[in-house]
C-alpha cells in the first residue's frame, strides 16, 4: 500500500487552500461574517507572518554583505560540507544561495527544503522581531530550524508596539546555568514565566522545532477575558531572541586550515506565527490595515453597536451599558441612550450604572429645550415637566408657581410634579407661610422661620406656642424672659431638671448672699466652701466649733497676789483666716509687734515642784483616757492666778467665757488624788485675765475657751432660727462637746463660716495621716507622740517633730534630772560631770558612766574612752593606755615625767632617714641600739642586707628586696647591686635587669623558672636565625620561630596553604595554581598537585585533564573514551582521539575489534579463522557508504522513468546494510532469533489446523485481501494525480516569474480558468477503505 507522506499533505493542503481562495474571488458573498447577535464570535484563526514580510526583520544575515562561507557537519569523505550564502538579493528559482530572514514564511512550495534563513556564522546572540500593524490574539509559536536548535534562546512580546518588552518564555539545554534566575517547568499558574529543557537538545540535528503556545492547555480558562489571559494572548511584537549556539567543542581548538566558526549558525526553515484578529469577541471578520495584504488582517469589522481597531469601545450613542468583551453566553451589546429625543450625543457613567441597579448608565450630554437629567427626562430649573404633554414634547417644560421668600432659591419646585420645593421651616403650596411652632418668615433666614423656643416649664400652654410675628412666650409666675426659660431672682433650675424654679435656699454663712446660678442653682461660696449650697468645707478644710478659741493654760503668764489687774487695749481685726493651724492676721503688722512686746514681758511658769504654780506634764498613754489638753495642766495654789493673752479673735462679737479645771482634793484614804471635773460658764467682761482665788483646794487648769453668741452677730439668721438655737441647747451641748443634733450642727456650721469668712486650716502634713480632718471641729488624725488640732506640736515628753511624728524623749534617770527634753532638739536635762542628749554618757575628760571620772593620762592627754578610761590622743610621742611609755623611734620614761626623744638610726624619723623600729638605751652605759628594720644592717641601721638594695643617702629612701623572680640565690652579697638592685647572676636559662627574660636561643615563662631551648626546624627558619654550629633564635615568650616566606608552624615545620615542597633545601615554594582551571589556590604541601576542574589535569591545572583534550587556555573538550577500552593516557590530547588498546575499537574504544570475542570489556582474541570473516564483512561495509553515498548525491537528478531502478538499488542497499551488521550480532542475539522462528512454525502449524476446521475465515481473508490491493492501486493513481498537479503549480509559477506581457497573463489566467475541482476530486477519489487505512488523508480550507 502506498504511504501519503507529510511533505505531500502539506503540498495537497496548499493546493486545495489556493483553490478555496480563487472560488472566493470568482463567486462575491461566499463568505459572510457569521451571525453575533447570540454569543461571542470570533475571527478565524491563522499565520501572522503571511503577507508581512516587510516587517520581518533579524540581526544578523548570511551573505548580506557579499557571498559567505559556511559548512555543515558530514561524516562521509567524498559528502560536500562547504558552501556559499549571498543573500544580497532575494530568493529565487535561480538565486537559491540567498538566504533572508523572508524565506521562514510559510508558502507550501515543494522546494521548501533549499529556502531557509541563515544567520552569521559563530554569532550567538540574533533577534528576529516580528512587527504587527495593530494588536492581535497570539495562539502559538512553531520554529522549524535547518540547524540544531540554540542551546538557549527566549521569547518577548510587546502590546505597545515595541516600547516595553516582557518574556513569554525561555528555553535551554542547561537552564539552571544559562538563565539560573528562571524557575524550571511546569509552571505553577498560568503567566508564570518559566525556563523549558524540551525543545534545545543535539537531535534531531535538522528538522528539529521549537514549540510555544500561549496558554498552557493544563490550566482551565473560565474566562478568556480576564486582565491576565489577555496579557498572555495579545501583542504587537513578537520577538525571539537566540542566545546561545550548540557547539561540538571544536570551536575552542587552534585549528590551522579553517576555522570551526564556520559550522556554526543558525538556520531556520519555517517560522510560523499562529494568531487571529483581536476583537473582544465583538466580530468574526477584519480588514486590511495599512494596505497589508495578508493571511490574517488587523482591523475588526465590529458588531454588537461596538467600533475601534480591536472593537475596544461602543460607539457613539451606544453607551447606555458599559463596555465589554464578548463571552460565550452573552454578546454584551451595546445599547443605544434614551434622551428623550433632546440629545444626540452620550456618555457612560459608572456612578449612574451603579446607582440604578445596573440598568442604564448612559448620561446625555447637552440637553436641549429646558432639559435636564441623565436622560434629559427632568426639567431645567424653575421649570416643571406639563403633565399633559409627553417627556419627548420640545415644549413640555412650564415655569413654576412659588413664593420667593419661602421657597429654596427664590421660588423652585419640583420638576416633575410642579410642587414648591419650601424652606426647611416653610409650608403651604405656595411656600407662602410658617410652620406650627415655627415664626418670622424672612428672605435672609435659610430655613425660613425661627423655631419657638419656649420653655415648656415656664410658659403657659396655648394654641400657638409663640406668636407666629414676634415669637414672644406667655411665661408662668416664677418664670421670666422673652423664652420663659430663666427663674426669678432667689431661684433656679428652670429647664435643667423637671421641677419649675426652686428656691437657691444658699447656707447664711458659708455663701456670700441668698442668690444663685439661674442654670445650675450655684451659690457663691466663701473661701474654701463647696456643694451647691455652700453648706461644706472643702476636702482638707473645716469648719470651726463653738469653743474653738481655747487656751492653753500652760502657755499662761503667773498672777501673784501682789500683782496689778492689767486692762490690756484691743484691737480686733474683722479680717481673720485660718493658716495651718492658727491664725493670720490680714489686717495689719500692728497686732503681732504688740503681741511680742507683751510677751516679753510675760515671765513663763515653773516646772519644779512646790511652787503656787507649777507645770504638770502628762505623758499620754493607750490605757489611760486623756482628759486634758496640751501639754498637761498647771497646778494652782489657792490665791494664786494666770494671766491668759487673747490676741487672734477674728471679729468683734459677744463671747461667752469658758474655763476648764479639775479640782484636786486632799483626802487620807484610797481614793487620793481623784480629780472630779467640773466647767464654770462665766460672763465675757471684756479682761484678758482672770483671778480665780480658792480657798483650800489645789486646781488643776487645763486650758480657757471664748465662745461667739449667735445673736452678735448681724444678719446671719431669722429670729426663728435663733430661737430653735436656744431652744435645743446649742451652746451647752458644743460647750461640753456632746453630740449635737441636725439643727444645732447646721447653724453652728453656718455661723463658723460667717465668722471665719469661709473654711479653716488644714491639717498639718508631716503631724498627721492625711490631710483630711472632721468637717466641724477641725480634729485631725495625728501621727503618733503628736497633739494638737492641726497635729503641729509634740506631746509632752517627746521632742522632733517631723513625717514620722515625735520621738520619745526617754532621759536616762541613772543621768537626767528630768523627764522632760527639749520639744526640738531633745535634749535632756543632765547632771554635772554628764552629757549626750539622753544624759547616758559623761562628759568628755571623764569615764565609768553612771559615775564620772576624771580621766588619768598623766598629762598628756585630755581625752579617753567613755567606758575603760584608755587615754586618747597622747602628746609629745608619748602612747599606751595612760600615756605611760613613748612611741617607737622615741626613748624616755613620761611616767616619771621624763620626756620622750627621737632614735637616731642613722637619723630621726623626721628627717626620712630612720630605718628602725625602735631604739634602746643601755641602763648602765648609756649607749644607744637600733632595732633595725628588715633588710637593713649595722648598728645604726645605715646599710643594706644581703638582697636588698637602696640609696640611704637620700631621704624617703630604704632598703628593698632585689627583684630577680627567684632566678637567683639572694643569700649571696653578689647575686644583685646594693643600689640600683640589678640582679647580676641570674640562673635557669634567665636574663635581663631582673631575670625577667630567657636567653637568646630560649623560650617560655622566665617567671616560673621555665626556659627552654629553641627547636626551631633549620629547613624553614630563615637562615640568619638560625646560624650553622650554634642554636636557633626563636621568640623568647611563644618559641615561634622566625619562618621563612610560604612556611607556618610555631616550629617553622610545614608549608602554608598555598605552598609546597619543604624538602627543597630554600622553603616552600608557591603551589601556582591555575586560577581559572582549579577549585582553589591551594595544592598537596609534598607533591604540589593543584585541584583541578573536572576537565583540567596536569600538576598546576594548566593542561586538560584525564579524557579531555583541547586548549586550557581556552576549554577542555571530553574525549568521552570509554576507559575500560583505553590505555593511558586515554586519548590524544590535542585531537582526542581515543587510544584504544590491542583488542578494543571504535571512536569511543567501546567495542571489541575483528578477531576478538564482542564480549566488552575483555575482547579475547577469538580463533583465527573469524579475521578472515571480518575483513570479507569489512569489505562489503565499504561498499555499503559508496553507495549510500551515490543514492544520496544523485536523487535529485533522476527523471519519472528511473524510479523503478531506484527502488531496486534501495532495496540492494537494505540487503547490504543487513548484511555489514552481521558481525555485530552478538551469540544471545542469534540465539533469541532461532528461539523466535521456532515459534512461528509452531504458529503456522496452529494456523494450518484451524484453516482446515474453519474455511470460512479462509475465504474472507483472501477477499479482504483481494480488496487491498484493488485500493492499493486507486491510491498509486490518486498520487500520480497529485504529481500532475504539482507540475502544474510549478510550471504556472515559473510562467508568472517570467511574464512580461498582458497577452502571457490572458493565456495564463485562462488555463487557471480550465482547472477543474471536480475533475481533480475524480482523479483523487478514494474509497472509504482507504480512507480508513490513511487517517492523515484530511482536507482543510
Amino acid at each position: 500500500m502506498a504511504i501519503i507522506h507529510n511533505r505531500d499533505l502539506s503540498i495537497l493542503r496548499g493546493y486545495f487552500h489556493l483553490l478555496v481562495l480563487a472560488f472566493s474571488w470568482l463567486v462575491p458573498g461566499a463568505f459572510l461574517q457569521e451571525d453575533c447577535s447570540v454569543n461571542s464570535c470570533h475571527p478565524e484563526l491563522g499565520d501572522l507572518m503571511v503577507g508581512r514580510a516587510n516587517r520581518l526583520s533579524a540581526s544578523s544575515t548570511c551573505g548580506l554583505n557579499g557571498p559567505q562561507n559556511y559548512c555543515i557537519l558530514g561524516y562521509l569523505e567524498d559528502e560536500k560540507k562547504c558552501f556559499i550564502c549571498d543573500s544580497r538579493q532575494s530568493y529565487h528559482l535561480y538565486n537559491q544561495e540567498s538566504h533572508r530572514i523572508e524565506n521562514v514564511i510559510t508558502t507550501f512550495d515543494p522546494e521548501r527544503k533549499t529556502k531557509w534563513w541563515q544567520s552569521e556564522n559563530g554569532v550567538h546572540e540574533v533577534t528576529i522581531q516580528l512587527d504587527l500593524e495593530a494588536l492581535f490574539q497570539f495562539s502559538h509559536l512553531v520554529l522549524t530550524f535547518k540547524s540544531f536548535r540554540p542551546a538557549a534562546m527566549l521569547v518577548e512580546r510587546s502590546k505597545d508596539y515595541g516600547q516595553t518588552w516582557k518574556v513569554f518564555r525561555y528555553f535551554a539545554e542547561d537552564c539552571a546555568f544559562h538563565f539560573p534566575w528562571v524557575s524550571l517547568g511546569p509552571a505553577k499558574r498560568i503567566d508564570e514565566v518559566i525556563c523549558d529543557d524540551r525543545y534545545s537538545s543535539l537531535e534531531p540535528s535538522t528538522e528539529g522545532e521549537v514549540v510555544l503556545k500561549a496558554l498552557d492547555p493544563s490550566f482551565n480558562i473560565d474566562d478568556p477575558y480576564t486582565p491576565h489571559i489577555q496579557e498572555q494572548i495579545t501583542l504587537t511584537n513578537l520577538r525571539v531572541k537566540f542566545t546561545r549556539l550548540i557547539t561540538l567543542g571544536d570551536t575552542l581548538l587552534q585549528r590551522k586550515k579553517r576555522s570551526p566558526q564556520v559550522k556554526y549558525y543558525y538556520a531556520l526553515y519555517e517560522m510560523v506565527v499562529r494568531g487571529s484578529c483581536f476583537c473582544h469577541g465583538h466580530a468574526s471578520m477584519c480588514m486590511p490595515v495599512d494596505e497589508i495584504r495578508g493571511d490574517i488582517h488587523g482591523r475588526c469589522v465590529c458588531q454588537h453597536n461596538t467600533v475601534g481597531t480591536n472593537c475596544e469601545r461602543c460607539q457613539e450613542f451606544y453607551n447606555d451599558a458599559p463596555w465589554r468583551p464578548s463571552s460565550q453566553t452573552h454578546p454584551h451589546v451595546c445599547r443605544r441612550c434614551n434622551c428623550h429625543g433632546h440629545s444626540e450625543t452620550c456618555h457612560f457613567d459608572m456612578a449612574q450604572y451603579q446607582a440604578s441597579g445596573g440598568v442604564s448608565g448612559g448620561v446625555c450630554d447637552n440637553c436641549r429645550h429646558d432639559r435636564v437629567g441623565p436622560h434629559c427626562e427632568l426639567c431645567r430649573p424653575y421649570l416643571y415637566q406639563d403633565p399633559r404633554l409627553s417627556l419627548d414634547d420640545p415644549q413640555g417644560c412650564i415655569p413654576c408657581d412659588c413664593d420667593a421668600t419661602g421657597s429654596l432659591e427664590n421660588g423652585l419646585c419640583d420638576p416633575v410634579s410642579g410642587r414648591c420645593v419650601c424652606k426647611e421651616n416653610v409650608g403651604g403650596e405656595r411656600c407662602d407661610r410658617c410652620k406650627f411652632g415655627f415664626y418670622g418668615l424672612s428672605q435672609e433666614d435659610p430655613t425660613g422661620c425661627q423655631r419657638c423656643t419656649c420653655n415648656f416649664l415656664g410658659s403657659v400652654l396655648t394654641p400657638y406656642p409663640c406668636d407666629q410675628q414676634t415669637g414672644q412666650c406667655v411665661c408662668q409666675s416664677l418664670a421670666v424672659g422673652p423664652l420663659c426659660d430663666e427663674c426669678r431672682p432667689g431661684y433656679w433650675g428652670l429647664g435643667n431638671t423637671v421641677y419649675p424654679c426652686s428656691p437657691c435656699n444658699c447656707d447664711h454663712g458659708g455663701a456670700y448672699s441668698d442668690t444663685c446660678s439661674s442654670v445650675d442653682g450655684q451659690c457663691q461660696c466663701r473661701p474654701n466652701m463647696v456643694n451647691r449650697r455652700c453648706s461644706d468645707p472643702a476636702p482638707g478644710y473645716f469648719l470651726a466649733g463653738l469653743d474653738f478659741y481655747l487656751y492653753e493654760a500652760e502657755n499662761a503668764a503667773p498672777l501673784y497676789p501682789s500683782s496689778p489687774i492689767v486692762r490690756p487695749e484691743y484691737d480686733l481685726c474683722p479680717f481673720i483666716v485660718a493658716n495651718a493651724c492658727g491664725w493670720r492676721d490680714l489686717c495689719s503688722n500692728r497686732r503681732s509687734r504688740r503681741s511680742r512686746s507683751k510677751r516679753q514681758l510675760q515671765t513663763s511658769l515653773p516646772l519644779a515642784p512646790g511652787s503656787a504654780l507649777q507645770i504638770v506634764p502628762r505623758e499620754r498613754t493607750t490605757d489611760m483616757p486623756v482628759t486634758w489638753t496640751g501639754p498637761g495642766f498647771v497646778r494652782v495654789l489657792d490665791g494664786v492666778g494666770l494671766r491668759f493673752t487673747v490676741d487672734n479673735l477674728p471679729e468683734s462679737l459677744d463671747y461667752q467665757l469658758v474655763i476648764r479645771y479639775e479640782q484636786e482634793v486632799r483626802v487620807t484614804m484610797a481614793m487620793k488624788n481623784n480629780l472630779k471635773h467640773k466647767w464654770n460658764l462665766l460672763r465675757c467682761d471684756g479682761q484678758t485675765g482672770t483671778l480665780l482665788n480658792s480657798c483650800a483646794f489645789w486646781f488643776c487648769f487645763f486650758q480657757m475657751g471664748l465662745i461667739p453668741t449667735i445673736e452678735s452677730v448681724q444678719d446671719f439668721c431669722s429670729q426663728s432660727e435663733v430661737d430653735q438655737f436656744q431652744r435645743f441647747r446649742c451652746f451647752e451641748l458644743d460647750s461640753e462637746q456632746r453630740i449635737l443634733p441636725d439643727v444645732c450642727e447646721g447653724l453652728i456650721r453656718s455661723l463658723s463660716a460667717r465668722i471665719h469668712n469661709g473654711a479653716m486650716g488644714q491639717c498639718n502634713l508631716q503631724g498627721s495621716h492625711g490631710p483630711s480632718c472632721s468637717k466641724l471641729g477641725g480634729r485631725c488624725d495625728c501621727k503618733p507622740n503628736v497633739i494638737g488640732r492641726c497635729c503641729d506640736s509634740c506631746a509632752p515628753l517627746t521632742y522632733g517633730f517631723g513625717p514620722s511624728g515625735c520621738a520619745p524623749c526617754d532621759c536616762d534617770p541613772r543621768g537626767a534630772i528630768a523627764e522632760l527634753c527639749d520639744q526640738v532638739r531633745g535634749q535632756c536635762p543632765c547632771r554635772r560631770e554628764v552629757g549626750g542628749r539622753r544624759c547616758d554618757q559623761c562628759l568628755p575628760g571623764y569615764f565609768g558612766f553612771p559615775l564620772c571620772r576624771p580621766c588619768e593620762c598623766n598629762s598628756l592627754a585630755e581625752l579617753c574612752d567613755q567606758h575603760t578610761g584608755v587615754c586618747r590622743d597622747c602628746r609629745k610621742h608619748s602612747t599606751g593606755d595612760n600615756c605611760e611609755r613613748c612611741l617607737d623611734g622615741y626613748f624616755g620614761d613620761p611616767a616619771s615625767r621624763e620626756p620622750c626623744k627621737p632614735c637616731l638610726c642613722p637619723d630621726t624619723q623626721s628627717s626620712g632617714r630612720f630605718f628602725a623600729r625602735t631604739c634602746n638605751r643601755d641602763s648602765r652605759s648609756g649607749s644607744l641600739t637600733c632595732d633595725c628594720l628588715t633588710g637593713h644592717t649595722g648598728a645604726r641601721c645605715d646599710a643594706c642586707a644581703a638582697g636588698f638594695y637602696g640609696q640611704l643617702t637620700r631621704p624617703g629612701d630604704g632598703c628593698r628586696v632585689c627583684v630577680c623572680n627567684d632566678n637567683a640565690d639572694l643569700a649571696d652579697p653578689d647575686a644583685c647591686d646594693s643600689v640600683t638592685g640589678e640582679c647580676l647572676r641570674c640562673r635557669h636559662n634567665t636574663h635581663g635587669a631582673h631575670c625577667q627574660n630567657c636567653k637568646p636561643g630560649y623560650y617560655g615563662n622566665a617567671l616560673s623558672q621555665d626556659c627552654r631551648e629553641c627547636s626551631c626546624d633549620r629547613r624553614g627558619t630563615e637562615v640568619a636565625q638560625c646560624p650553622l654550629g650554634s642554636r636557633c633564635f626563636c621568640d623568647s615568650l611563644t618559641g615561634q620561630c622566625p619562618c621563612r616566606s610560604g612556611v607556618v608552624g610555631v616550629l617553622c615545620d610545614e608549608c602554608a596553604d598555598g605552598f609546597w615542597n619543604l624538602q627543597g633545601g630554600s622553603g616552600c615554594q608557591p603551589c601556582q595554581c591555575d586560577p581559572a582551571n582549579s577549585l582553589s589556590n591551594h595544592c598537596d604541601k609534598v607533591t604540589g598537585q593543584c585541584q583541578c576542574r573536572a576537565e583540567f589535569g596536569g600538576r598546576r591545572c594548566d593542561g586538560c585533564g584525564e579524557n579531555h583534550f583541547g586548549n586550557p587556555d581556552l576549554q577542555c573538550v571530553s574525549c568521552d573514551c570509554n576507559m575500560d577500552g583505553t590505555d593511558r593516557p586515554a586519548c590524544d590530547p590535542f585531537t582526542g582521539e581515543c587510544l584504544c588498546r590491542v583488542g578494543v575499537m571504535g571512536i569511543f574504544c567501546d567495542e571489541c575489534a575483528p578477531g576478538y570475542d564482542q564480549a566488552f570489556p575483555a575482547c579475547t582474541p577469538c580463533h583465527p579463522c573469524a579475521l578472515l570473516v571480518a575483513n570479507e564483512v569489512h569489505d562489503v561495509h565499504l561498499d555499503v557508504q559508496r553507495m549510500r553515498t551515490l543514492v544520496s548525491r544523485h536523487s535529485g537528478q533522476l527523471k519519472p522513468e528511473d524510479g523503478g531502478r531506484l527502488r531496486r538499488m534501495l532495496e540492494m542497499q537494505s540487503k547490504l546494510d543487513s548484511l555489514a551488521n552481521l558481525t555485530g550480532n552478538s551469540v544471545p542475539r542469534f540465539k533469541a532469533a532461532e528461539n523466535l522462528f521456532v515459534r512461528l512454525l509452531y504458529c503456522l502449524t496452529c494456523l494450518d489446523i484451524y484453516f482446515d476446521v474453519y474455511p470460512e475465515i479462509l475465504e474472507k481473508i483472501r477477499k479482504h485481501h483481494a480488496d487491498f490491493l484493488t485500493d492499493q492501486k486507486q491510491v498509486k493513481e490518486a498520487e500520480r494525480a497529485l504529481e500532475d498537479s504539482m507540475d502544474t503549480r510549478q510550471e504556472i509559477k515559473n510562467r508568472l516569474a517570467n511574464c512580461n506581457s498582458l497577452e502571457e497573463m490572458e493565456q495564463l489566467e485562462n488555463k487557471v480558468k480550465a482547472l477543474s475541482v471536480v475533475n481533480l476530486n475524480e482523479k483523487v477519489s478514494i474509497p472509504l477503505t482507504a480512507l480508513r487505512l490513511c487517517p492523515a488523508l484530511v482536507f482543510w480550507k
